[in-house]
């Protein structure tokens, strides 16, 4: 009887702190960057960030934050905030030479990617030393998103009006392909073996599989109307894409490549305002950023024109519940710290 309490006692606890740790919400029109305990949705803090925070990438100890403040249609930024979570604090903010940073990410302890739309850039920034290390030219037009491919050295960044993903070879410090997948390449992520890349191509709705080894086109799948994210689970099972237009979040099987569900946010839109992006989308709530918790449960999705954190169950396939962070959430990133 005392290991059968205990057994049901250790379940109860995990399923209590199965979707521990901390999100971190982007808010684009407070220019505030939100800190949620996941476990409770409380609102822990709530941060100044530089104009419109766009993407936000956690260095691989958790520890550190750091933002993309991309600005405005008419003021492009220029600058990083970099934010200590456990203490809940901005410690910098890193001015860039190029304008409009937007997709970034953590290739190691201290060097981050981050592309620069205005300059058809990509760099790659040390956070600790606070220089550019290196900028590659991409050559394509709004330069957005970017994955790395530790395998292959490579990075790979998504360019809107282009319709194109650019390869970048980081060890030469060059571009080694401009790859056409697709009219609004935006959204992008990697498999976690590094076999393939998924890319949306929001104007044409279609998903481009690509080889990032052979840096070829393997694969052009149906998506609903406009995706502009993709993110597969850590354990490689699923793709989850955010289609702004019809306001779902589609579900892949990895493996086979069929869709296997379709959620919808079931929220509307606010009213419109000039500030938001996609008044043209009716009463979409225009799902953009996608988390996907570690434990490969539960993802978070921003519902940027609704003002709502949509979390997904991913065993039932259906919404488990909501968090509210600011006006206009987007970016989202995770940390394991429980913030106090």
């Amino acid at each position: 009887m005392r290991g059968l309490l205990f057994s049901l006692f250790l379940g109860i606890a995990l399923c209590c702190h199965a979707q521990s740790g901390t999100l971190i919400v982007l808010n684009k029109s407070d220019d505030t960057v939100s800190f949620i305990e996941i476990e409770t949705g409380r609102n822990m803090a709530q941060l100044p960030t530089g104009d419109g925070p766009h993407e936000v990438t956690v260095s691989p100890d958790q520890k550190t934050a750091v933002i993309t403040n991309y600005g405005r249609k008419y003021w492009p930024g220029s600058s990083l905030t970099v934010i200590d979570i456990a203490r809940k604090k901005v410690v910098n903010t890193i001015s860039l030479p190029f304008k409009a940073p937007h997709g970034i990410e953590f290739i190691d302890k201290n060097r981050i990617l981050v592309t620069c739309e205005e300059n058809k850039k990509l760099l790659l920034f040390n956070v600790k030393s606070g220089r550019t290390e290196k900028h590659i030219d991409t050559q394509q037009e709004t330069s957005h998103m970017v994955v790395y491919s530790s395998k292959f050295k490579r990075a790979f960044v998504t360019n809107i009006r282009s319709g194109s993903i650019s390869v970048l070879d980081m060890e030469n410090n060059t571009l080694e392909k401009i790859i056409k997948t697709g009219k609004g390449a935006e959204g992008i992520t990697i498999t976690p073996d590094q076999s393939e890349v998924w890319v949306t191509n929001r104007a044409e709705n279609t998903i481009s599989i690509v080889n990032p080894g052979t840096l070829e086109t393997e694969l052009t799948l149906l998506s609903e109307e406009f995706p502009i994210r993709a993110k597969i689970t850590p354990n490689g099972k699923y793709a989850l894409i955010s289609n702004a237009k019809t306001g779902t979040v589609a579900v892949f099987d990895v493996k086979t490549k069929n869709r296997i569900h379709t959620i919808s946010m079931e929220v509307t839109a606010k009213e419109k305002e000039a500030s938001r992006l996609f008044q043209d989308f009716n009463d979409s709530p225009v799902p953009v950023g996608i988390l996907i918790h570690p434990n490969n449960k539960y993802a978070f999705v921003a519902n940027t024109n609704a003002d709502v954190i949509t979390v997904l169950d991913l065993v039932e396939m259906k919404i488990h519940k909501r968090l509210t962070a600011g006006k206009e959430s987007d970016g989202l990133g995770f940390s394991a710290i429980r913030l106090k």
